[in-house]
């Protein structure tokens, strides 16, 4: 008999599991990152981050559920069948094989196991650690009904067993007790806005608009189908995972923060992490944030693996099996982790920039479903309009070498005097409130015609 309702138990296991997904490489290594540049303003940059790395992933969580959609492809279509297939493509490549997916791999790989080994080994122990990483990652993906005990039960535990004892020593004997140092780079600034756009870099609200097909395929095969009973459950989900995310990216900005005599020079979280822990445990140290990270990374890998391959089975029915898509997806990430994660993060900031906005208006839109199931204007001007401005952020994203060109700089200054916010991310959000306005105004003329003709 269909239920409406999990278990408090049931509860917990699910939001263990959305919690697991979420929380992965750049989860780690993005707020040590954080609190070491903005130092005395870790706080107010730190609430930046959340609003960017736990706010909009689960609004995003909510929106799918709320629009009683199964698929980023649903909610993107009603854009155009056309736009619904290139956004489902680019995004799910994005948070896939081409960037997080591989991502995965060599975080795990440059904290848990590079420092471990001479230079002289580094790229040979880099593609054997991928290569068993990811063979691991395609074997578990290969059972995807099994993915709430794997990640919810086993991996997802073990990993927040493992960080707690580095966070406890943190907080119990912080590494330095004199005034954390002056903020440095854009934290200087605006560590509000550089906080904000540092949560990009966790691709979490991408993320977002396709693990929650997984949480709501996972709380149907407990027994709720009830669209309501599903609903409510996977905000509760959402809530319970966002209060843990918060509450360990503000530990983990804490010790980024509190790091600087223990980890000087360190070139990344990841290197900051190892220090760390190498300051509490000493030379088990090392091996205690290997298995951290390997833990984060592996069930991350795992539900990327999983959402990319059964939504490209399902855009591409007569293509290949899901199976096959597993294996491609592996081998294509294998490929990518070999050419290390500066040059992965490097990449891929300008498609972040390119595809974030309009993932944000396509959330806002979705949880707007009940009073825009007639009004497919309204997203298709949005959306029309965020996409141009969209360009322009990613195009400020590119590298140096492109984005100071005198081309690209004089295009860039044109098109700031009339896009508030262009030079801090956020270009998008007039053109979106002016898009949404036609939308809305052009749908209410449609329907007015209608009733009149009625």
């Amino acid at each position: 008999m269909p239920r409406s309702g999990l278990s408090g138990g049931q509860s917990i296991l699910v939001s263990s599991l959305l919690f697991g997904l979420f929380f992965g490489a750049g989860n780690l290594i993005f707020p040590v990152e954080l609190g070491r540049a903005a130092g005395r303003d870790v706080t107010i940059a730190t609430l930046g981050f959340l609003l960017t790395a736990v706010g909009l992933p689960i609004v995003g969580v909510i929106a799918s559920a709320v629009s009683h959609t199964s698929s980023v492809l649903e909610i993107a279509s009603r854009v155009g069948r056309r736009f619904g297939v290139f956004f489902t493509c680019a995004l799910y490549l994005t948070i896939g094989p081409l960037f997080a997916i591989p991502r995965t791999a060599t975080v795990s790989y440059e904290v848990g196991v590079r420092p471990l080994l001479p230079d002289s080994m580094a790229t040979v122990a880099l593609a054997v650690f991928s290569v068993i990483f990811l063979g691991l990652t395609a074997l578990f993906a290969m059972r995807p009904g099994k993915l709430i005990d794997w990640i919810g039960k086993y991996l997802n535990p073990a990993f927040l067993i493992s960080l707690s004892a580095v966070l406890i020593f943190a907080v119990i004997t912080p590494m330095t007790d004199g005034p954390l140092a002056a903020p440095t780079g854009a934290y200087a600034t605006s560590p509000l806005v550089a906080g904000l756009l540092d949560g990009y870099g966790t691709m979490d609200a991408l993320g977002s608009l396709a693990f929650a097909v997984l949480v709501i395929d996972s709380i149907h095969r407990l027994g709720v189908r009830d669209i309501k009973g599903v609903a409510v459950q996977t905000g509760k989900a959402g809530v319970i995972a966002g209060i843990a995310m918060s509450v360990l990216y503000g530990l983990l900005a804490f010790v980024g923060a509190t790091s600087l005599t223990v980890a000087a020079g360190a070139a990344n979280g990841g290197a900051i992490l190892a220090a760390v822990s190498r300051h509490y445990f000493g030379p088990g140290g090392q091996l205690l944030m290997a298995a951290i990270v390997f833990f984060a990374c592996l069930k991350t890998a795992i539900g990327l693996t999983t959402a990319c391959a059964e939504m490209f089975a399902q855009v591409f029915p007569d293509r290949m099996p899901y199976d096959r898509w597993v294996q491609i997806f592996a081998a294509i990430s294998l490929g990518v982790a070999n050419i290390g994660l500066a040059a992965i993060v490097k990449v891929s900031v300008p498609v972040l920039m390119f595809l974030y906005p309009i993932a944000i208006a396509l959330i806002l839109l979705a949880l707007a479903t009940r009073w825009l199931q007639h009004r497919p204007e309204v997203y298709r001007w949005t959306i029309g309009f965020v996409c141009v401005a969209a360009v322009f952020d990613a195009l400020r994203a590119l590298p140096a070498s492109i984005s100071g060109s005198s081309t690209v700089t004089t295009l860039l200054d044109m098109v700031a005097t009339v896009l508030p916010g262009l030079q801090s991310g956020f270009g998008w959000m007039l053109p979106a409130v002016i898009g949404a306005t036609i939308g809305v105004v052009l749908s209410q003329r449609r329907l007015g015609r209608v009733d009149t003709a009625a």
